[in-house]
């Protein structure tokens, strides 16, 4: 039996860009006080921010190189803290991640696939060359 294909990252950069999109659409008609009493929403919209969090931890370090505008570390950093619930979560914070950084990174991930980058790079080791 042979071992299974590795996923190509550019698939995980089309799964955070899912993610991203579903944070949005479970909040877009929320309030931070709305949101942090909705339990389905916020439930829903944590977990988003997590999955985003757990494809970017697939990016090879090399396409993370290649762009630097997307902040790797804290959406991986995000992600921690969330999962394991480091200190509890603050409502604000994971609010201002729905309302700023969230549509930024959207709009990063979005230019990167238009941009052809997930295509043309190839982390090293490639054997489509």
């Amino acid at each position: 039996m042979s071992e299974p294909l590795e996923r190509e990252w550019r698939f995980y950069v089309e799964d955070m860009v899912g993610f991203c999109s579903k944070v949005l659409s479970y909040t877009q008609d929320l309030d931070a006080s709305s949101f942090a009493g909705s339990g389905i929403h916020y439930d829903a919209t944590l977990r988003n921010i997590e999955l985003v969090g757990e494809a970017a931890t697939h990016i090879p370090e090399k396409i993370r190189r290649a762009h630097p505008e997307i902040a790797w570390r804290k959406i991986i950093a995000t992600r921690n803290r969330l999962i394991h619930g480091y200190l509890g979560i603050d409502n604000d914070v994971l609010w201002s991640i729905v309302q700023s950084d969230i549509p930024q990174l959207l709009e990063q991930l979005r230019i990167l696939q238009s941009q052809g980058e997930t295509s043309r790079l190839q982390p090293t080791g490639s054997s489509n060359t």
